[in-house]
């Protein structure tokens, strides 16, 4: 027989307003098995928990069940206080009578019955629920980074800088990432390569940083503490170490294409370096469109290098090593522009990208920062700044507002009006959002000392005329249409996740929402946090955001990551799968579903086995197995049968 106490919260008038505490307290204390009934205002609040506290040592409670919010929210909060005072943690559970109850029912009767159901319920669970102990992993003192743009360059910083070995990973041959493509950044406008390049200088001489360029994850298995992680490290073609960036070999190399640095807009040779600050400060063979690889056609690259610096013998490296926790900064990509036939990227002339016009604008860019037409290099005299192209447009494109397009666009149109001073800078809008530090300062310098022309409405088509660009639009203000003739167009488009963001995603088995950013573990409460125990999200791999919001994420998600690395030991959580060998039929089936790849089979002894330290207790492999063999602990069906029937009995 258990001494089952229950602890009613009123948890201010978000459950006491919809539901009679009082008539629940009177129904619950006859309840079998149920010694102690009491209610508090804010039973998570100091003096709430002090009547568990006494409650469990007066009563000598055997079990606690605590009626409030969701598990989510304070189950550690209430499985603490049960451990300080004497009973074990994991005989206590947490009935969700508000967000199940009285969040979603405005019928008072209604919802006190229902409320009184799902107490009565979890009394059943946990009567049945064994004393657990928590038990403990190994950690391996070291972070892997993955992503080298700014999010991934500031993580891996504060966690080297915490003391910590860190391995930051790096598709392309710098890090640096968007945020070195930029002119200046808002709202500030100061220099993007003046602010990012000691960060990238301080990466590349850092001694607990080990860099790994024109690299990328391949599988990792293991748990918290112990990612068991493999790399492949793609030959450069150019050894790091001999290269002293002569140019030599670029002058001679007979191979042109287009340079993605520079958007597109001017072009490079097969051995390259992206852009002068680049780290590491080294050439790279592109393979693709180098004629000296594999057969051997060209050299010429390599018969004037005096360092002896390139090797076309190079092979792909496989680097597998361990790592406690992992910071996934993967960035974003760019809607793509040719999905908007309607503003005719591509087709019509002098209709370019937001990232193409931010090169035009940088001093290092095709141009050297003077804005010329790329259909004939004349410098522009009207440009229109189209907001939302292909954004807020569930019917056609992308559903969700990208958050930085209104600042980008808005800094373009500035930025343009300093080069050009007799210019006219025009801004077609939807709404102007400005959700930051100045950013509203920032837009109302634009509109009303910089002169740019904000014009509220939706752009619908535009054509070729001439020379010139046709818009034609509505004003949404004055319900007048509007034509106008350009010089050049500017698109301001929305933000996807990157490739390499749904590539690690399915490596790490990462929920993803319906954008296909990573998922946070919450939201709010643990914003930097994933499904994954002791995987962390920074910068725009979760979703849109700007500059300062993707560093301070990226700090969050060091400062997690420093927490798991700062211990010899993890204590890991108890409620996990257990599999009964003698009904286990060895069919498989949970080893598929299981999102964690913590059940497997072992040949040698002829069983289906859980990694307990992998388990996450989630129950797909219970809810798949067709025999039954496999339960949750604390979470049987037994419980659950006994917890089922509380709810239906009249």
């Amino acid at each position: 027989m258990s001494k089952v106490g229950v602890f009613v919260c009123h948890c201010g008038r978000n459950i006491a307003h919809t539901v009679d505490i009082k008539k629940v307290l009177e129904s619950i204390k006859d309840y079998e098995d149920v010694v102690h009934v009491e209610d508090s205002m804010y039973m998570c609040s100091e003096p709430g928990q002090t009547i568990i506290k006494e409650a469990i040592k007066k009563h000598d409670l055997d079990r606690v069940v605590v009626a409030a919010c969701s598990k989510d929210m304070h189950e550690d909060t209430f499985r603490i206080v049960t451990k300080e005072a004497g009973l074990n943690q994991y005989l206590t559970e947490m009935a969700n009578i508000r967000e199940q109850c009285s969040w979603v029912h405005e019928n008072k009767e209604k919802a006190t019955e229902k409320t009184i159901k799902i107490i009565e319920s979890t009394i059943e669970k946990v009567k049945r629920n064994q004393a657990l102990e928590p038990y403990n992993v190994p950690v391996t003192r070291k972070a892997l980074v993955i992503g080298g743009g700014i999010a991934g360059i500031q993580a891996a910083l504060d966690i080297a800088d915490a003391g910590y070995q860190v391995t930051l990973v790096e598709k392309d041959s710098t890090i640096g990432g968007k945020m070195a493509q930029l002119a200046e950044t808002f709202p500030t406008l100061d220099c993007s390569q003046c602010i990012l390049t000691p960060k990238m200088v301080a990466v590349g001489r850092h001694p607990n940083i080990q860099l790994l360029t024109n690299s990328e994850v391949e599988n990792v298995d293991g748990y918290v503490g112990s990612f068991k992680v493999k790399i492949k490290k793609k030959p450069r073609y150019v050894i790091e170490e001999k290269c002293t960036i002569c140019d030599d070999c670029v002058h001679v190399c007979p191979v042109i294409v287009h340079d993605e640095y520079n958007a597109g807009l001017s072009p490079r040779k097969a051995i390259y370096i992206a852009f002068p600050q680049a780290v590491p400060a080294s050439y790279i063979i592109d393979p693709s469109t180098c004629l000296g690889i594999d057969p051997l056609i060209c050299a010429k690259c390599k018969e004037v290098c005096d360092p002896k610096a390139i090797d076309f013998d190079m092979k792909a490296e496989f680097i597998e090593e361990e790592f406690g926790a992992i910071v996934v900064a993967t960035g974003y990509s760019v809607y793509p522009y040719e999905r908007i036939g309607e503003y005719g990227y591509g087709n019509i002339h002098n209709v370019v990208s937001g990232l193409e016009f931010e090169r035009l604008l940088s001093a290092n860019g095709p141009t050297q920062g003077v804005i010329r037409r790329p259909s004939d290099g004349n410098i522009p005299k009207i440009v229109v700044f189209i907001h939302c192209a292909g954004s807020r447009d569930p019917a056609k494109h992308l559903p969700y507002c990208s958050k930085i397009c209104c600042m980008y666009a808005t800094k373009h149109a500035m930025q343009y009006k300093h080069l050009v001073h007799d210019g006219v800078a025009i801004n077609f809008y939807i709404d102007v959002r400005t959700a930051g530090k100045d950013y509203e300062e920032f837009y109302k310098r634009a509109a009303e000392e910089e002169n740019v022309i904000y014009i509220r409405g939706k752009v619908s088509e535009l054509l070729q005329d001439g020379e010139k660009v046709l818009i034609r639009g509505v004003n949404t203000l004055t319900s007048e249409s509007i034509e106008l003739h350009a010089d050049m167009v500017v698109l301001a488009t929305g933000l996807l996740p990157s490739e390499g963001t749904q590539e690690i995603s399915n490596i790490l088995k990462l929920s993803c929402d319906s954008k296909g950013f990573v998922k946070e573990a919450h939201p709010k409460l643990k914003p930097v946090e994933t499904v994954i125990s002791g995987v962390f999200v920074a910068g725009t791999a979760s979703g849109p955001k700007d500059i300062p919001e993707a560093v301070a994420q990226a700090s969050g998600a060091a400062a997690k990551a420093e927490t798991i690395l700062s211990s010899d030991f993890l204590e890991r959580d108890p409620v996990i799968a257990e599999i009964d060998d003698l009904t286990c039929g060895i069919c498989h089936t949970c080893i598929h579903v299981c999102p964690y790849g913590a059940i497997y089979y072992d040949e040698n002894q002829n069983k289906v086995l859980v990694n307990e330290a992998l388990c996450e207790g989630c129950g797909s492999c219970a809810a798949a197995c067709p025999s039954g063999s496999i339960e949750l602990r604390n979470s049987t069906y037994e419980s659950i049968s006994a917890s089922i029937k509380a709810l239906l009995r009249v």
